[in-house]
């Protein structure tokens, strides 16, 4: 049977470094990493997960929870899953997507929790392991997402440099932070440019916007852009100009937020404000695995920024 020791000598590195390749190897160079993983390939290595649970008193499970519901989501939180899947897998954990339902059903290292609103804090408190969550929150919670605010004044600032008339916010019609991050954004930015701010709130989906850009159609001038809250408001108010015959993006603009599905598959394409999921989930995995291995401590937040991708819906 092929051996610590074994490994370490193809690599031609010492046993602690295999190990800490193995247990923590974002603390290892890239090319150190390669070495090893190299000889562990070469000698069909595969590390003792289950003993070394066992010595540590873990059950190498983290335990995924999306609390929001799934058919709001399109293709997000498979970005995310995919990001988080790969930083476990790296680190030799398994991941466990469960529900409110079977929250206490089973063991478990630590939580990643997504989709929490205000309503759920109460319950979260229950969580007897770690936790960490996948959005900005005002509750002290460790978190990971995208600077909101920076995202939508950065869509707000390149309308008005667009030399839009009009630019309306189109958001969703939830008191959440990253909604009121958003919101804050595009707010601070007409202001800073003395221009007068319109919010509209909506549900998040599609036919509430396109139905608002119906009902609305006549009080909306040309050379006007809506910044949405989500591609998916987009995607309802690029239908609805485009059932009432405007002109896009020549005499209407429109600007999303996600950037990980809908924006592509809407005609013509959404100009959006692209989130580094993928990357997030990662983070996400590996600051509940810090806090994890530092016994809960805390380890605050991080912002991710977002990049605004032109595509067909704005002019150019």
């Amino acid at each position: 049977m092929t051996t610590l020791n074994d490994v370490a000598k193809k690599a031609n590195v010492s046993k602690m470094t295999v190990s800490r390749v193995i247990n923590h190897p974002e603390q290892v160079t890239d090319e150190l990493k390669e070495l090893v993983f190299k000889a562990m390939e070469e000698l069909s290595y595969r590390p003792n997960v289950a003993a070394k649970a066992l010595v540590n008193n873990r059950t190498q499970i983290i335990k995924f929870f999306i609390l929001e519901e799934m058919d709001t989501t399109e293709p997000y939180y498979m970005n995310l899953l995919t990001g988080i899947a790969q930083e476990l897998d790296a680190r030799h954990y398994s991941l466990q997507l469960v529900t409110k339902n079977n929250f206490d059903i089973g063991t478990c290292d630590g939580y990643i929790m997504c989709g929490v609103r205000e309503k759920d804090y109460d319950w979260i408190t229950g969580a007897n392991k770690p936790v960490v969550l996948f959005g900005e929150n005002s509750h002290g919670y460790d978190f990971v997402d995208s600077d909101n605010k920076a995202g939508i004044s950065l869509a707000t600032q390149y309308a008005i440099d667009s030399k839009y008339q009009e630019i309306i916010f189109i958001g969703i019609d939830i008191d959440e932070v990253f909604e009121l991050s958003r919101e804050s954004g595009y707010i601070q930015t007409m202001n800073q440019n003395n221009r007068e701010p319109k919010v509209v709130r909506f549900e998040n989906r599609s036919r509430q916007a396109a139905k608002f850009i119906k009902d609305k159609w006549s009080d909306f001038s040309t050379n006007t852009i809506f910044v949405c809250s989500s591609d998916r408001l987009a995607l309802g108010v690029e239908r609805g100009i485009i059932e009432m015959g405007g002109d896009i993006p020549n005499d209407f603009g429109i600007i999303g937020h996600d950037g990980v599905f809908l924006d592509q598959i809407a005609f013509p394409q959404l100009t959006t404000v692209k989130q580094s999921v993928i990357e997030m989930g990662a983070a996400s995995a590996k600051m509940l695995l810090n806090k994890i291995d530092q016994g809960g401590a805390s380890q605050g937040s991080i912002l991710f920024q977002s990049e605004l991708i032109i595509r067909g819906t704005t002019k150019k």
